[in-house]
């Protein structure tokens, strides 16, 4: 018989993760299929909480990709915790109601766009994402790393501030996965390239060649 998938627990056994896409009601949080949080101390449910600072006067968006693994504590910090630089003070006096309309607008605090996940990326316990960067594909962000700056596809990134430690493969390979785009196919053409995508590394890597020359 075909297993289903089940739209909120990708395991009936395990509450502790959840699909992000049947969880969210933010408009301004979009998630691709099979994308998931794992959480088992305030529920998988609560992602939400953990994409902060997010109002909708700033306009910015939250976008995952497709086949996304983000583990406890995660936090996506958005555009609204900004405070302006480019004056003599960085305390937020418009937000003060003793301070209302004295200083510059809330919005002017500055918005560095959209934060964006790719796909199959895989996000350590508690990493804190900053406003506006852009995840690439296939990318490691390790436990605890707070990530500033733009992460390329299938790089692994840790520490604070996050640094590039090493790329997961070699660059035919990252080549040759960006150009297969695995995540885009239709389910059914996944299943059957499950196989592939978790055997034996090099046996993988000649198969892949071969997959992409036909």
């Amino acid at each position: 018989m075909e297993k289903k998938m089940n739209p909120i627990y990708p395991n009936s056994q395990f509450k502790s993760f959840c699909y992000i896409k049947s969880v969210i009601t933010r408009p301004n949080i979009i998630a691709g299929d099979y994308s998931y949080y794992d959480d088992s101390d305030d529920g998988p449910e609560s992602f939400e909480k953990h994409v902060t600072h997010h109002y909708d006067f700033m306009g910015d968006k939250l976008i995952i990709g497709k086949f996304v693994a983000i583990a406890r504590g995660v936090e996506f910090v958005m555009n609204g915790a900004n405070h302006m630089l480019d004056c003599l003070t960085t305390y937020p006096f418009e937000i003060i109601d003793e301070f209302k309309g004295l200083s510059r607008p809330f919005g002017d605090r500055g918005n560095r766009g959209d934060t964006v996940v790719g796909n199959d990326v895989w996000i350590g316990q508690k990493a804190t994402i900053l406003p506006g960067v852009h995840i690439g594909d296939g990318a490691i962000i390790g436990a605890n790393a707070v990530v500033a700056k733009d992460v390329p596809p299938y790089a692994v990134v840790v520490g604070n501030p996050a640094e590039i430690k090493k790329y997961r493969f070699d660059k035919e390979t990252i080549d040759l996965l960006l150009e297969l785009k695995w995540w885009d196919k239709d389910i059914e053409e996944i299943k059957k390239l499950i196989p592939l995508l978790t055997g034996d590394l090099e046996q993988s890597k000649n198969e892949l060649r071969a997959l992409l020359k036909k």
